[in-house]
């Protein structure tokens, strides 16, 4: 299939990747905290018929230059983009701090019609890097809505990490699984309220993932919506870790300093059988059971 890239700039600033002959169904894609990098998955939605918009949502001109208290308003704008586009349909994909942004979408704009969450938390962590203000501490929301901060879990300051292997890479797992345990009752309160958007939702997570516990995460999301008789798609594989590789993607980049856990090879395959239930949810069609 032909494609078409343009990149935008502006208030929106990211890559729009459409197939040649147009289409009605868009998906806003979001990458995660490792940051911008997503036209190649653009690209792969794009052979499969979708719209999609790669958004660039931190780090870059005007922008904060860490992941703090990022106005959820960022990726409501990108939605309006979309929609000028002549999108009728709209989805949301995002990857680890983007699946947390993607879950967050879906609840406070109900425009959203599916979510796939790569990766994903069920609670909202605190800041990853400085805000505008050059700051990283002390702790703050990852994100804003309508200026007010989203409630969050702090980290434990006095966590360390456990000495690196010989590759030198450390895995942040433990810290997030320490924090849960240390603030209870802020994990409580901070609970993405899935259970409030009627949006469909696809969930992969890998059990290795030596990020954050994104399978015990993802499977709380999933009994949040069937307690209140909404059905979900979790699509997990105990071997895979935080970065799942879709079909059409080429190998990530080797890790510099941090584990993710997981190997190319079980990566992919969680991508390729979370494949078909991504695109029935982007679609539109009926979720595989």
């Amino acid at each position: 299939m032909v494609i078409i890239k343009q990149e935008i700039a502006g208030p929106v600033e990211g890559v729009l990747v459409r197939p040649a002959a147009g289409g009605r169904i868009g998906v806003l894609v979001l990458h995660g905290s490792y940051g911008p990098g997503t036209e190649q998955r653009c690209r792969s939605l794009a052979r499969s018929g979708l719209v999609a918009l790669g958004l660039r949502w931190y780090g870059g001109e005007g922008q904060a230059p860490g992941i703090c208290e990022i106005p959820i308003e960022t990726f409501t704008h990108a939605l309006d983009l979309l929609h000028s586009q002549g999108i009728e349909r709209l989805g949301v994909l995002g990857l680890s701090k983007g699946a947390e942004a993607a879950l967050w979408l879906s609840v406070l704009d109900q425009r959203i019609d599916a979510v796939v969450a790569l990766s994903p938390t069920s609670v909202t962590w605190p800041n990853l890097g400085p805000g505008t203000d050059g700051r990283s501490r002390p702790w703050r929301s990852s994100w804003t809505w309508r200026g007010e901060p989203l409630p969050f879990v702090p980290l434990d300051e006095a966590w360390k990490p456990e000495p690196p292997d010989e590759d030198g890479l450390v895995s942040l797992r433990g810290w997030y699984e320490r924090s849960r345990k240390l603030y209870p009752e802020q994990y409580e309160t901070s609970a993405i309220p899935v259970e409030n958007t009627a949006a469909e939702l696809v969930l992969v997570a890998g059990g290795d993932d030596r990020t954050w516990p994104c399978l015990p995460a993802a499977r709380a999301l999933r009994d949040r919506r069937a307690a209140v008789g909404l059905p979900t798609v979790l699509v997990e594989r105990r071997a895979a870790g935080h970065r799942p590789r879709l079909p059409g993607e080429g190998p990530v980049t080797p890790p510099t300093h941090l584990r993710y856990g997981g190997t190319d090879a079980d990566d992919a395959a969680l991508g390729a059988a979370a494949w078909p239930h991504i695109l029935q949810a982007l679609h539109g069609a009926s979720p595989l059971r």
